[in-house]
C-alpha cells in the first residue's frame, strides 16, 4: 500500500467539466506531438498513446432515476504500488521514485515491450520511431522541485489536486461521504486496492465499471512469461516442420 507521505493525484469526477486542459498542460509540459484523432460519434476522440500520456474520457448514460448524465473520467497511469510494468521490465528501466511514483528510463529500456503487455491500464506505450516506451511520469521532475503536476495546475475547476497520499485519501473519503449524503449512492474512491493501492484516486459518481475502469487488475507478469512461452513453442514447432520438409526433400531426391 502507498504511505502516508507519498504523493499522489485525486481526481474527482464531481468537479471536473471536461475542458480537457489537463491534456494541454500535459503535451506542452512534456514537449508532445499532437496524434491524429478520428470522430468517434462523441467528444471522445483521443487515446493513449507514446506521445498522449494523459486523456479524458466521456461517458453518457441514464441513470437509476431515468435521467441524462454525461460524465468525464481522467485515464493515465495509475503509478501503482504493486506496478506489473515494474515486474515485468527486465532491465531496470521502469522503477519507482521517491515518493511511489513510477517512470521509465528511456536510457536502459530496451524495447523488449513486457512492460506495454504487463500493464493492465494500457498507459505504457511503445514509440515505434525512438525504440523505447513512454508514459506519465507524474511529472516527476516539477514534483522533485517542489512544484505539481502540469494537469493539476491546469486544472481551473479542482477536479485535480496533488499532494501526500494520506491527506488525499482521507479528503477522496470525506467527499464520497459527502456525494452519498447528496443522494449519488453509487459515489465510490477507486485506487485504494487496486494493484497494492495506486498513487491515482479516483472520486467516481458511478460504479467503476460504468466508466470502463478495470475491475480487481492484477500483474500481468505472468501473461508475458506466457507469451514467451507460446512464442518458444511456435518456434520450435516451425523448426521441426522445416526439418521435416528438408528430410523428406532428402528421401525423394535419393529415390531418383
Amino acid at each position: 500500500m502507498p504511505k502516508a507521505n507519498d504523493y499522489a493525484i485525486l481526481f474527482d469526477t464531481s468537479y471536473c467539466t471536461g475542458c480537457r486542459a489537463c491534456q494541454v498542460g500535459c503535451k506542452q509540459w512534456n514537449d508532445l506531438p499532437a496524434d491524429p484523432t478520428e470522430n468517434r460519434g462523441s467528444y471522445d476522440s483521443s487515446y493513449l498513446s507514446a506521445h498522449t500520456w494523459l486523456k479524458m474520457g466521456y461517458f453518457e448514460g441514464l441513470d437509476q432515476k431515468g435521467e441524462v448524465y454525461w460524465d468525464f473520467v481522467r485515464t493515465s497511469c495509475m503509478h501503482c504500488s504493486q506496478a506489473a510494468c515494474v515486474e515485468a521490465c527486465p532491465t531496470g528501466a521502469m522503477n519507482y521514485r521517491e515518493g511511489g511514483i513510477v517512470t521509465v528510463d528511456t536510457g536502459w529500456c530496451i524495447g523488449c515491450r513486457n512492460c506495454v503487455q504487463a500493464c493492465p491500464y494500457d498507459a505504457v506505450h511503445y514509440d515505434e520511431k525512438t525504440g523505447v516506451v513512454h508514459k506519465c511520469t507524474m511529472c516527476y521532475d516539477r514534483v522533485a522541485n517542489g512544484l505539481e503536476p502540469a494537469c493539476v495546475k491546469a486544472c481551473p475547476t479542482g477536479a485535480l489536486r496533488f499532494g501526500r497520499y494520506g491527506e488525499l485519501k482521507a479528503a477522496a473519503e470525506e467527499r464520497v461521504r459527502a456525494l452519498k449524503a447528496d443522494g449519488y449512492a453509487e459515489a465510490n474512491v477507486y485506487g485504494l486496492k487496486e494493484m497494492g493501492g495506486t498513487h491515482v484516486l479516483y472520486v467516481l459518481l458511478r460504479q467503476p465499471a460504468t466508466y470502463g475502469m478495470v475491475l480487481a487488475p492484477k500483474t500481468q507478469a505472468k501473461k508475458v512469461a506466457e507469451g514467451w512461452l507460446s512464442a518458444g513453442i511456435a518456434a520450435a514447432a516451425m523448426g521441426a516442420f522445416a526439418w521435416f520438409v528438408a528430410r523428406r526433400e532428402e528421401i525423394s531426391g535419393g529415390k531418383e
